[in-house]
């Protein structure tokens, strides 16, 4: 076949599967498609970012299993969407910034080596971007497959002093401690002044920007959902003090970002611990997106699990994040499970614009790499969720990595470049179908 050849079938290949990832919100909001396929269109990561769903099919479809996935390894609590721009800063329940794996919309359980895969393709894209030679990029994978591996076992024998098992202003450097700096200059009243205005001796919503005014129904429909939602927060003592549960104001957003576009949400605002305006907060309420990962994951015990997606994804988050938002929670809003959270200041993600030196970006990568492994393992400790994954998935991981520890890092090196590569011939199919209005609905 042809090269052209090639490109017109996997032109209908990806066709298909936006189809069937997408169909249902595109045509619900085709203008939020639009921004959405805008932005994929800026660059190969970009797109990569936006197509989780193209990601899994071809692994699905290809998949080869090999020595490092067995019954356990391929029932392990994963990310979902592990690329090198889904980690950031944020602050846990316990008031400390970390810094870690962010936006768990796409978690699920299934092979541990699909994030590691995902991840390491994500590499090899940024590393071409930078116009890394093939050999930078290999030392990049490497060194994100050692490390990961060095944490597994070290976790595995109770995790030395040496190798701190989070990232935080004491043990990070670099530009993981820039993102934390960058974090902690930030506060709740600088957020507040960005969304909100006092009006009438009261802190409201400020018009525009974003926002949608509500009608009487829908407010209300979404303020019973905000009710049930209080049900599944965890018990804590700050929001039982004055007013903490007050809502006073309420607008509705739609998702127009690579990874929500098309999904409708809320922001509500929230009397603070006090009467004094600065200690409001915003939480927001969105609709949860069905993960691209469930389409191949066969097994009905994890699929039964979950009440609705929103259900799944606080879920998910609470096993892989150690002392998860203190305001995570789900809900349902017209038969559709909500994700509910903190719009919170002190979420920063990784800079990597301004990171071009090899020997910098291989640091950075080696954390990303050791939170990888840190995020894996904290699963089977989860207070929700556990019985899904019943044993020690440091141990099954360890174990299936020392059968090839050689093979485990080539694998990942080899899948980097050819899914880098594959992923970069898909972009430029991807912007002439849309370019030449091949897309439905949009």
């Amino acid at each position: 076949m042809t090269k052209a050849g090639q490109a017109a079938e996997r032109g209908e290949t990806i066709l298909e599967v936006f189809e069937t990832a997408f169909g249902d919100l595109l045509a619900a909001d085709p203008a939020a498609f639009q921004t959405k396929f805008r932005k994929m269109a800026a660059s190969a990561f970009a797109f990569y970012r936006g197509t989780a769903c193209l990601f899994y099919a071809d692994l699905h479809e290809g998949r080869d299993s090999g020595p490092f996935l067995n019954e356990r390894t391929s029932r392990v609590w994963i990310h979902g969407d592990l690329h090198a721009e889904n980690f950031g800063t944020y602050m846990n329940a316990q008031g400390r910034l970390l810094f870690n794996v962010n936006d768990f919309d796409e978690a699920y359980v299934g092979p541990f080596t699909w994030d590691l895969q995902r991840f390491a393709a994500s590499v090899a894209l940024l590393g071409y971007s930078k116009a890394f030679s093939d050999t930078q990029i290999t030392s990049l994978v490497t060194t994100y497959a050692d490390a990961y591996r060095d944490r597994i076992r070290a976790l595995l024998s109770g995790a030395s002093e040496s190798e701190p098992p989070a990232l935080t202003l004491d043990t990070a450097r670099g530009p993981v401690l820039d993102a934390l700096h960058s974090a902690r200059a930030n506060t709740r009243f600088g957020l507040l002044g960005t969304m909100t205005e006092i009006r009438d001796w009261e802190r409201r919503f400020a018009p525009g920007g974003g926002s949608i005014e509500l009608d009487k129904a829908t407010r209300e429909t979404v303020l019973e959902a905000f009710d049930a939602y209080l049900e599944t927060l965890p018990r804590h003592e700050g929001r039982e003090r004055h007013g903490a549960h007050r809502v006073k104001d309420v607008v509705g957003r739609r998702g127009i970002g690579i990874g929500s576009a098309g999904l409708p949400s809320y922001n509500i605002l929230l009397e603070g611990h006090s009467d004094a305006l600065e200690n409001d907060l915003v939480i927001y309420m969105k609709q949860a997106q069905t993960p691209a990962v469930s389409q191949h994951i066969t097994d009905r015990a994890v699929r039964d699990y979950f009440r609705h997606e929103g259900h799944r994804t606080v879920i998910s988050q609470r096993a892989l994040q150690a002392h998860a938002d203190p305001w995570l929670g789900w809900t349902e809003l017209g038969g559709a499970g909500q994700l509910v959270a903190e719009v919170s200041p002190y979420a920063v993600d990784l800079d990597w614009s301004d990171l071009s030196d090899p020997e910098e970006i291989g640091q950075v990568t080696a954390d990303l790499g050791r939170a990888t492994a840190t995020m894996h393992a904290a699963a089977d400790e989860a207070e929700s969720g556990h019985s899904l994954v019943p044993f020690s998935t440091e141990q099954a991981i360890d174990e299936a990595i020392s059968k090839d520890e050689d093979g485990f890092r080539a694998m990942l090196v080899d899948f980097a470049h050819s899914y880098g590569a594959t992923a970069r011939r898909d972009h430029q199919i991807f912007v002439d179908l849309f370019r030449n209005g091949r897309i439905a609905g949009v």
